[in-house]
């Protein structure tokens, strides 16, 4: 029997304005004889196109396209808009990078530009396979950008290093992913929640094997302990535009997959399966929080700082996952990108185009020599940690608030602990920069490029508009959840009392 293709073209709009977007970008780059310096406002450009099909699902009901590979939910939606967000400010950051070189400038653009279309694949995966088609898409792009500097033996190593580990992990989701299908026989991510609510399963034992197979491809993704590893070697190797891309998109990418996941196979009405899947995650929540912010104290690149920084993000993170509430993850998330790319601008303008200053050392005297530079990076380091009306403190308030009336107190308690640990790593550039005087054969940073002007001004109204306006965001997120149908994105139970503590 022929199977009627449901084709939606609307569905997938911004995935094809970014496909042709990174398409002309190789063209240009193949023609261009000089600069490449037009090849970030190209993509700039097919963003601002893409944003334009996200906005087109704006107001629509939930609903499932291509035989439900995938989804356009709120979601979906407002992941999608973080995303392209997080790509825009990424293009801009690397323009002063690769935007005037004269033979690869492009081609980064362009790997720029399919690593967005593989994470907005993921954002509306309603199927396992195309979940892996988003992720290898976002994978092999991140591999070669990670390598981009080709005569540079760092970025050599880091590609290497990220590659190897990152076909491990792989081969963990894939493997997990067949055993989930050889459990529910579909791999419809809304078909596994009505079998698994059903207890139609070939065994119990089989979905939970492939449960957390998966889940080990999708936290070495994330950066989670103790699938962090790759994480300090290749965010310090890699050239920091790709780290700041790095550290905040395909990380939010990871974490909406993990809430697909985690949302449709195991709800709250699977009882004893959730309650096993619920503290798995909890357990992967703290040694990220506990491993990230300890091993971050004794940095001395500030690359490695916040790699291991984002580490212990990713555990507070994953207190949304265990919740299900993807309100609170969403904006906790946009909070953390916002922030992470406007500190490694920074990074970028100290360290200048080849890397050469990433020493934590290298800032002092920053906040003489540099003054404006020197505060936007204060500013940011303080928001990790959690200052007060800024973005940090927000995204954490609101999520540690749904996590303790989740029935979780244990782990607001252990993450509030960890982020008053993280404030003595985060101080420690800010005091190198203000209370240290510089090396005296230290060359002169050059003017900030308007490209680095602009990042670090969005980044900064972000900061502040998300730290001390929060409520229309938060009040637009909360409509959608509301006018999603029953059941899409279950809240979860509080854990088994077997957990310590309880």
């Amino acid at each position: 029997m022929p199977v009627n293709p449901d084709i939606n073209y609307t569905a997938v709009l911004p995935e094809i304005c970014l496909t042709a977007t990174g398409l002309v970008v190789m063209m240009y780059d193949a023609f261009a004889r000089e600069s490449r310096r037009w090849a970030g406002l190209i993509v700039l450009g097919g963003l601002g196109l893409a944003a334009y099909g996200v906005w087109r699902w704006v107001g629509l009901s939930p609903g499932s396209s291509f035989n439900g590979m995938l989804v356009t939910d709120p979601l979906r939606t407002a992941f999608a808009f973080v995303l392209l967000l997080v790509a825009a400010l990424s293009a801009l950051l690397a323009m002063p990078t690769f935007g005037h070189q004269s033979k690869s400038g492009g081609e980064y653009f362009a790997l720029l530009t399919f690593a967005t279309v593989g994470m907005l694949l993921i954002a509306g995966a309603g199927d396992l396979a195309m979940l892996f088609l988003g992720i290898e898409i976002l994978s092999i792009a991140s591999y070669a950008m990670a390598g981009f500097r080709r005569s540079d033996l760092r970025s050599n190593e880091a590609a290497v290093k990220y590659f190897i580990l990152g076909s491990f992990s792989t081969g963990f989701l894939v493997y997990g992913m067949a055993l989930v299908y050889g459990a529910t026989r579909t791999t419809n991510l809304k078909t596994i929640q009505i079998v698994v609510q059903n207890g139609n399963l070939t065994s119990e034992s089989l979905l939970l094997t492939g449960a957390a197979l998966m889940l080990v491809g999708l936290c070495f993704k994330a950066a989670a302990a103790p699938f962090h590893l790759w994480a300090p070697d290749v965010y310090q190797g890699a050239p920091t535009p790709v780290t700041a891309f790095m550290a905040a998109g395909p990380k939010a990418a990871a974490f909406v997959a993990l809430l697909r996941v985690f949302a449709e196979m195991f709800p709250a009405e699977a009882g004893a399966l959730h309650q096993t899947w619920t503290l798995i995650l909890a357990t992967v929540a703290v040694l990220s929080m506990v491993i990230g912010n300890v091993v971050a104290i004794v940095q001395d690149d500030i690359k490695r700082m916040l790699a291991y920084s984002s580490i212990a993000h990713a555990g507070y993170a994953l207190l949304g996952v265990i919740v299900g509430d993807w309100k609170a993850t969403l904006f906790y998330l946009a909070g953390y990108a916002v922030i992470t790319l406007g500190a490694f601008a920074v990074v970028a303008y100290v360290a200048r185009e080849d890397d050469r200053q990433t020493l934590i050392l290298d800032y002092a005297g920053l906040g003489f020599q540099a003054p404006g530079a020197a505060v936007a990076l204060a500013v940011f380091l303080l928001a990790l940690g959690g200052l007060p009306l800024t973005a940090g403190f927000m995204g954490k308030f609101v999520l540690f608030r749904e996590v303790w009336q989740g029935g979780y107190a244990e782990l607001v308690i252990v993450a509030v602990l960890n982020s008053a640990v993280s404030l003595y790593y985060y101080l420690r550039p800010i005091v190198t920069m203000f209370f240290q005087e510089g090396r005296q054969n230290e060359d002169e940073l050059p003017d900030l490029p308007w490209t680095l002007t602009t990042v670090l001004s969005v980044t900064l109204a972000a900061v502040f508009y998300l730290g001390i306006f929060p409520e229309p965001i938060l009040a637009g997120l909360t409509r959608k959840v509301e006018s999603a149908p029953a059941g899409e994105l279950p809240r979860a139970t509080p854990l088994p009392r077997a957990m310590p503590g309880r």
